[in-house]
């Protein structure tokens, strides 16, 4: 699924406005919000919106008209200068159905009153197209919906929020809703908007495939239920253990041995037939212990060269490699993986110690077909470029790989992976993934992934997908208390139910 940019999505509209006409765009869209008003407000009896200048205003309109007359609706509206034959269209129907039309009152404690009383409230004031922080009236109606108690949904962006970084200004809506309109805009799926989006939905406008996925410049995408199933491998019917899958997870050490029980863990639950841990001599006890159904080797603490055979010959019965998991920090730690990358000849995923070892080594990974896996502060010292500033992730992200050219999964809320063509972001993120050793989980599916057959940067993509959908099926059957075994254990149940695609009005697209 395409991400927009706000300057894409306007090129979007307008290829398909040349089709069908703005007046009929305008009228989908306007069936798209009151889908999402009947399907998930409770049954409001009195419904307000603020509707500002352009078309965005226009939208409420026509959202409006196609309610119910039992319904009492007002439209308070900013004032025009060039009213479109769109919206024109649409506040005739809304005037025709029996919507009120008032103008938007420029003092706080009018809009608060405004307001008041309503059972739904309507963001319409700024759309897409925004470019500067909303300034009076707006502003002020604006933190009128904010303080009023009624829930607020958003019409495609909510109002103040840069619908192409996600930068929130000081008035910016907070929507329960946001119904999105032709595509989703990149900018409300990263911080800080997506804490103001509430639960984003699309809206489907009828545009074509190409008129979204033909607009120029740069690439974001995210995956829904559909295209993850579609890029979940199937075992054949005659497939063995070791072509279902057999990742070789390199983890452990005598202080953290749980993280390389729990990457085994992620990578058997995510569909491996015959998951290798490879771990130091002193460690391979407590693994045993807790390890039935994988198989446990060991390697020497003492001698890197002699370790890198040892792993390198373990290779030879396997088809994709998890490292880092609780390895530790010592120097020979470093000297063994680096090595051990450096005549590795299978695709792998590094995270954890992994990533330190690599950090000023980079060059190792020259031409190899990796996965990197970290969270912000692995990530300030990966790059070499020091911490993450708020709102640079997808710029720091993308020089990264553009200069190294190495697969990147960047961890948080809504994680990003980069292959140097597009970034793609992983909206299954949740809170319930906020404990210690998810993590781990997440490397050894994405191990498994790429034992299966997959890219780099699809096993990412779909792993980190994957994952979050564990992850909330987990917090589903424990509210409090999600473990990062339960994450593990979740994997199963969490793979989504295989339907036919198809086209729907409206659907959830992040919550």
């Amino acid at each position: 699924m395409r991400l927009l940019t706000a300057a894409q999505m306007r090129a979007a509209d307008e290829r398909a406005a040349q089709r069908v006409g703005e007046t009929e765009l305008m009228g989908r869209a306007g069936e798209a919000i009151a889908e999402g008003i009947r399907r998930y407000a409770d049954r409001p009896t009195r419904i307000v919106a603020f509707a500002g200048p352009g078309n965005n205003g226009g939208d409420a309109f026509a959202a409006l008209a196609l309610l119910e007359p039992t319904m009492q609706r007002f439209v308070y509206a900013a004032p025009t200068t060039k009213v479109t034959e769109a919206r024109r269209d649409a506040e005739e129907r809304a005037a025709n159905s029996g919507v009120v039309t008032l103008p938007l009152p420029e003092s706080p404690a009018e809009l608060r009153r405004a307001a008041d009383g309503a059972d739904l409230l309507i963001d319409g004031l700024l759309g897409t197209g925004a470019r500067a922080a909303p300034t009076a009236p707006l502003a002020a109606a604006i933190d009128a919906l904010n303080a009023a108690a009624a829930p607020v949904l958003a019409i495609d962006v909510p109002s103040g929020l840069d619908a192409t970084s996600g930068a929130a200004a000081v008035s910016s809506v907070r929507a329960w809703l946001t119904v999105t309109l032709g595509a989703v805009k990149i900018g409300l799926v990263l911080d800080p908007a997506r804490s103001y989006a509430g639960t984003i939905c699309l809206g489907d406008l009828g545009m074509l495939v190409a008129e979204i996925d033909g607009v120029e410049g740069e690439r974001y995408a995210a995956l829904d239920d559909t295209e993850f199933l579609a890029l979940l491998p199937r075992r054949g019917a005659s497939a063995d253990k070791r072509s279902a899958g057999a990742p070789l997870i390199v983890a452990g050490s005598p202080q953290f041995p749980g993280a390389a029980v729990l990457c085994a863990l992620g990578a058997a639950r995510s569909g491996a037939g015959y998951v290798t841990v490879a771990t130091p001599d002193s460690v391979a006890p407590a693994l045993r212990g807790h390890l039935i159904e994988q198989v446990v080797m060991t390697f020497g603490e003492a001698d890197a060269a002699h370790s890198v055979d040892e792993l390198v010959d373990l290779t030879n019965h396997c088809s994709a490699v998890g490292m880092g998991p609780g390895l530790g920090l010592r120097e020979v730690t470093g000297e063994v993986v680096r090595g051990f990358v450096q005549r590795l000849e299978l695709p792998f995923v590094a995270d954890a110690s992994a990533l330190f070892h690599f950090a000023k080594r980079l060059d190792v990974l020259s031409g190899k077909a990796c996965v990197l896996t970290p969270h912000e502060g692995e990530f300030a010292r990966l790059s070499g470029k020091g911490t993450v500033a708020p709102g640079t992730r997808v710029a720091r992200l993308r020089a990264f790989v553009a200069r190294t050219g190495i697969v990147t999964l960047l961890k948080g809320r809504s994680t990003l992976i980069d292959d140097g063509t597009t970034v793609h972001v992983n909206l299954t993120g949740t809170p319930a993934l906020a404990t210690a050793g998810t993590g781990d989980v997440l490397t050894g599916i994405i191990a498994t992934l790429l034992s299966q057959g997959l890219s780099p940067v699809d096993a990412a993509r779909a792993g980190a997908y994957w994952h979050g959908l564990a992850g909330r099926a987990a917090a589903f059957q424990r509210p409090v208390g999600v473990i990062a075994h339960d994450v593990a254990d979740a994997l199963g149940r969490a793979v989504p139910p295989h339907r036919p695609p198809e086209r729907l009005p409206l659907r959830i697209i992040a919550t």
